[in-house]
């Protein structure tokens, strides 16, 4: 037996049809999230771009785009959902992921840089 209440809640949850995607929306995201990560591997393996720091950046670009692309195809994140804050959800996100490659990366130079070189090891026993 089912009371109104509850049968007023299963509706509104399911008031906001346009929200879910369609199989076309899924297969658009999925191809772009193929594309995407494609692209940046064969980038390295064919070792298109000139020097490994503009291969790391396009990387951390497309890593981005990638991002953005899984939170709205499907994640169904966009400036009219939920009054805005899904966007604001979404921009937090990516100041976050912006931080996090550019620490990890910064992080990486420095230990790169700051290691004692290799025929110095041999000589210290």
């Amino acid at each position: 037996m089912k009371t109104e209440a509850h049968t007023s809640h299963a509706a509104d949850h399911h008031h906001d049809a346009h929200a879910h995607g369609s199989l076309s929306t899924y297969m658009l995201g999925f191809v772009l999230s193929v594309v995407l990560t494609a692209i940046p591997f064969w980038l390295v393996m064919g070792g298109a771009l000139p020097s490994k720091h503009v291969t790391a950046l396009v990387i951390m670009a497309f890593a981005v785009v990638q991002i953005v692309v899984h939170m709205i195809y499907f994640l169904h994140m966009n400036a009219k959902a939920e009054d805005g804050w899904s966007m604001m959800a979404m921009i937090f996100t990516i100041v976050m992921v912006v931080i996090a490659l550019s620490g990890s990366l910064w992080v990486m130079n420095h230990l790169n840089s700051n290691m004692m070189p290799v025929h110095q090891m041999s000589g210290m026993k």
